[in-house]
């Protein structure tokens, strides 16, 4: 027996459950040592989930975009924010790029109905006093709020994005953030989850993206 337990074999077996059965804490994704991102601090990593709390944030957002396809209404969406950083604002102004972009999902009721998408840029933080307005773009402001995030990588496709929210939601069932999650949805039904993309279209390598649900925190405070 103390020959087996000693044995390289056994211990490659142990060390691979390990790394099956550890808290799935996601990536810091890359692209946010390059340019700026949210600052955020995670509270908690779960099996397929990590909870993070975000600091007050501002949004450039457009308006809601209907579509059949998540991916048509995010680069509508990307290229009319792009206009917006490359200058066409009322001040004229160039805006530095900043990830992730996000898109707000609110799911339609049935497979060939239209679906509402709100694409957002995050703003820097030295134009969030006085973000620059522009036609048919509006400011969100949130404040300190707690998230449930899952990573996945590769491009976002149409076809896959219900399996990883749907992925996300399931993994929070079973956790001490269920109830969080299950009261910020009834606050705001419109919102099913929301995705975030750190990557430039171009790069085709390393690509991070990430689910987020949104946690109810008076609930959530009773989790931590």
């Amino acid at each position: 027996m103390a020959n087996l337990l000693q044995s390289p074999l056994y211990l490659a077996l142990i060390l691979l459950l390990l790394l099956l059965f550890a808290p799935a804490r996601g990536e810091f994704p890359p692209t946010c040592e390059r340019i700026e991102c949210p600052s955020y601090g995670v509270v908690d990593a779960g099996n397929g989930f990590e909870i993070r709390r975000y600091n007050s944030t501002a949004w450039m957002s457009t308006e809601a975009i209907e579509d059949v396809s998540f991916v048509a209404a995010t680069r509508a969406g990307f290229l009319q924010l792009f206009d917006y950083i490359q200058g066409k604002n009322a001040y004229n102004e160039t805006i530095e790029m900043t990830a992730p972009v996000i898109t707000q999902v609110s799911p339609s009721d049935g497979p060939f109905c239209a679906s509402s998408f709100i694409v957002s840029f995050y703003v820097p933080k030295k134009n969030q006093p006085d973000p620059p307005p522009a036609a048919g773009l509006h400011v969100q402001k949130c404040g300190p709020r707690l998230v449930a995030v899952r990573q996945f990588g590769g491009f976002v496709a149409d076809e896959s994005l219900g399996e990883e929210a749907a992925a996300l939601n399931a993994s929070l069932a079973g956790s001490k953030w269920a109830s969080a999650a299950d009261k910020a949805r009834r606050a705001d039904p419109a919102t099913a989850y929301i995705v975030a993309q750190y990557n430039s279209p171009f790069e085709f390598s390393g690509r991070v993206n990430e689910i987020w649900m949104l946690l109810d925190d008076e609930e959530a405070s009773v989790s931590m």
